[in-house]
């Protein structure tokens, strides 16, 4: 009997030594595949999180992928759905190949325009019908920008934000703006007319890998903000700089803008008084 239960202890020692290797084998096998799938989850991260661009061309294609996940995800109406301020905040996060615009003083023209009640118009036309009077409206804005040498610096739905060297020249590119949209060539927008609301304010920009930002950013966001479809707003800054022009904006009141101190004379640019 002493024998066998020597034996038996023997056994269950040997039994408990190879338990605790087994264990031990079991836990740094874990601890290995646990490293394992940190290094893995680090790469995928690291392979997940973009860069920042390096080109125009980079820059251009994350915008088209950002637009088609924002058109799968929310519709065309979620898409549109982009205000004025949308516009101003894209121009100090993203570089904007636009400094050339700048005078020899520091100083751009800023130009800001969007579709009044869009979304309104969006919901009663239906996306497909929207869509079609979008680019009429495009062409039109793109058309009279590249001849009176402006550069588009953002797009949000129906909105631009534009810069010009030539404070007159952004005055006769808006007068031509809405003077077209007066009167479309195009057939959706005779069938569909839209009203436009532009602001337009000139100053010195603060500029910082690429980008413009600074109060004359939010300045010019602001006139066209107060400014009703079919007007053409322009700030005391603008008025000062068609002294010597043809051009001669109509005063119009002295507004209180957001985010912005004091208060504003602003004055209106009528599309039919210039040619």
């Amino acid at each position: 009997m002493t024998v066998l239960l020597g034996l038996g202890c023997a056994v269950l020692l040997v039994a408990c030594v190879a338990l605790g290797w087994a264990l031990a084998f079991v836990r740094r096998q874990l601890a290995l595949a646990r490293m394992h799938i940190d290094t893995l989850e680090r790469d995928l991260d690291a392979a997940l999180r973009p860069g920042p661009p390096t080109s125009s061309a980079e820059r251009a294609v994350r915008r088209v992928i950002r637009t088609a996940t924002r058109v799968r995800e929310q519709g065309i109406a979620g898409l549109i759905q982009s205000t004025i301020e949308d516009i101003t905040t894209w121009a100090g996060t993203e570089r904007a190949d636009i400094l050339n615009m700048a005078a020899a003083d520091g100083t751009v023209t800023l130009f800001f325009s969007d579709v009044e009640d869009s979304t309104a118009l969006n919901d009663q036309l239906g996306d497909k019908t929207f869509v079609k009077v979008l680019a009429a409206h495009d062409r039109i804005v793109r058309t009279r920008i590249e001849q009176h040498q402006g550069q588009v610096v953002k797009t949000a739905g129906d909105g631009f934000m534009v810069a010009f060297r030539d404070t007159e020249a952004a005055c006769r590119a808006a007068i031509a703006i809405q003077r077209d949209l007066g009167r479309p060539s195009d057939s959706i927008l005779r069938r569909h007319p839209i009203q436009v609301r532009i602001g337009i304010h000139t100053g010195q920009v603060v500029a910082r890998d690429g980008d413009y930002f600074g109060t004359n950013v939010a300045m010019a966001a602001r006139v066209a903000s107060v400014a009703a479809g079919g007007e053409i707003f322009v700030s005391e800054a603008v008025t000062e700089a068609l002294a010597d022009s043809s051009i001669t904006p109509v005063p119009v009141g002295v507004y209180e803008l957001k985010g912005l101190s004091g208060e504003h004379p602003i004055s209106q640019l009528l599309a039919g008084e210039t040619r």
